[in-house]
């Protein structure tokens, strides 16, 4: 689960999941991330992890749904803001490359004044003129030109490479709006599981309040002893601590949740969805790599990258082959405008490339490593696509046994304390056994948060490494 995790965090930065079996027997929350890669995230933060937020806050306090949240995060995310700006990019480099395929017309007007010296042309004086300078005398000139390639595959082949580098820049919006819904479906998990570990602090701390009354009426009845009063005493205050920092926990991930949704600054809100408990999708190994290799928008990329780098070769290849244009105007020129005669031109031209200092043999071998290039990172991607869905899929299968475990490990470690307490209550043990029966319940009840989070976040990431993430995602999260 957490390689998966850790994977996703290279482009989106996901803070890794959480591991219920490493929290056997501990109180620590391994669910959060470490110090260094929180510093590693501040220094370099990943731009879907940002938004752009629109509106104004207002005093009342909203009730987001995980729908809600999604919604808000398709539209306001920062990393789908700057995709959807890739594509436009996209989209005008292919109108540049398609303008060299189409005829460009244009008007011009001039009139000019004119005083010219004869002897500097190595034109004669005439007879009848005493001086070589002529002049001044006007000029007016008006036409429309058109110049239009016949046969140039280089820019046809060019054309055909941007139109594939367009579709390349849609898989890439396609494959941001997955990774969207990923990132507010995690942080929407993660602080459904910070409020569910409130939620058991808090009971935690009542049960502790109640055991230090316990061993108070104890001592007063002379049955325990002094350290059991002082011992429920410190487990009281731990309990106390613990809520305090997991309230903190809640408040902060709020934030950070708020803040790849794009909500305005300030803007209070409640989750107004549980925890899902929902049974994962039952569907073999071998067809969640067939529907990776289907819908992956980043694999069917890759393919784009691919099929454009073949085109740029062929275009390199091209440019040792002769190309045809055409170029005309027709307008009129005279003295002035009343007196301007139509004139026109019309050439019919043949380029043929005979020596250009090696200049095209060197851009068909840039574009042959290119293409070589592509074709490794296609391979390379469709062995880690193929990787990338059997961890997954082996991290849903473990994630499914160790939420059934935890769940089983919950009523067993209450019915721990029950009977520890009752031992106590009759002085059959100290407050030692409560304490440490305490512990096992805190230890149980983490661990059952955990599992929980882990076995959705196991089935969201399926989703996403079989392409289906916005639609898996909504229908087990939003439609239940």
């Amino acid at each position: 689960m957490a390689c998966a995790l850790l994977a996703l965090t290279a482009h989106a930065q996901l803070p890794a999941a959480p591991n219920p079996s490493a929290n056997a027997g501990s109180n620590e929350d391994n669910s959060r991330p470490s110090a260094s890669s929180q510093s590693q995230m501040s220094q370099n933060p990943s731009p879907f992890l940002g938004s752009v937020p629109s509106g104004q806050a207002t005093p009342e306090t909203i009730k987001l749904t995980v729908l809600d949240a999604i919604d808000r995060g398709l539209k306001s995310n920062l990393g789908i803001l700057l995709d959807a700006q890739s594509t436009r990019f996209a989209r005008a480099a292919r109108l540049r490359a398609l303008s060299d395929l189409l005829p460009h017309v244009n008007g011009r007007v001039a009139e000019s004044v004119q005083q010219i010296n004869l002897a500097a042309f190595g034109i004669p004086v005439p007879p009848q003129l005493t001086s070589p300078i002529v002049g001044p005398f006007g000029v007016f000139d008006f036409r429309a030109s058109v110049g239009s390639p016949i046969l140039d595959l280089n820019a046809l082949n060019k054309t055909r490479a941007a139109s594939e580098d367009v579709r390349a820049a849609q898989f890439s919006y396609q494959e941001a709006r997955e990774t969207v819904v990923l990132v507010v479906a995690n942080l929407y998990l993660q602080l459904l599981s910070s409020q569910s570990r409130v939620e058991a602090a808090q009971a935690q701390l009542a049960t502790a309040e109640a055991v230090f009354k316990q061993a108070q009426d104890l001592r007063n009845s002379g049955v325990a002893a002094g350290i059991d009063v002082l011992r429920s005493q410190v487990q009281m205050q731990s309990r106390s601590q613990r809520l305090l920092s997991a309230q903190n926990d809640v408040e902060k991930q709020k934030l950070s949740l708020a803040r790849v949704i794009g909500l305005p600054p300030g803007q209070a809100f409640v989750l107004a969805d549980h925890m899902p408990m929902s049974t994962p999708r039952d569907i073999s190994l071998e067809n969640a790599i067939a529907e990776a290799m289907q819908n992956r928008n980043d694999y069917k990329r890759a393919a784009s990258a691919v099929r454009s780098a073949e085109l740029l070769k062929q275009a390199a290849v091209d440019r040792f082959l002769p190309t045809v244009r055409f170029d005309g105007d027709v307008g009129g020129i005279g003295p002035s405008p009343g007196s301007a005669r139509e004139t026109y031109s019309a050439a019919l031209s043949l380029n043929v490339p005979i020596f250009q200092g090696g200049r095209t043999h060197a851009e068909v071998q840039e574009a042959d490593a290119t293409l070589n290039q592509r074709k490794s990172e296609l391979a390379d991607f469709r062995a880690r696509l193929d990787a990338e869905v059997r961890s997954n899929f082996l991290d849903l299968q473990t994630a499914i046994k160790q939420f059934q475990v935890a769940r089983v490990s919950v009523t067993l470690a209450d019915q721990q304390l029950v009977q520890s307490r009752d031992r106590f209550a009759s002085g059959v043990a100290g407050s030692l056994e409560v304490t440490q029966s305490e512990e096992s319940v805190a230890a149980a009840a983490d661990d059952y948060i955990n599992s929980l989070y882990a076995l959705n976040i196991a089935q969201a990431l399926l989703a996403r490494s079989t392409g289906q993430a916005e639609q898996r995602i909504r229908q087990f999260l939003g439609e239940r």
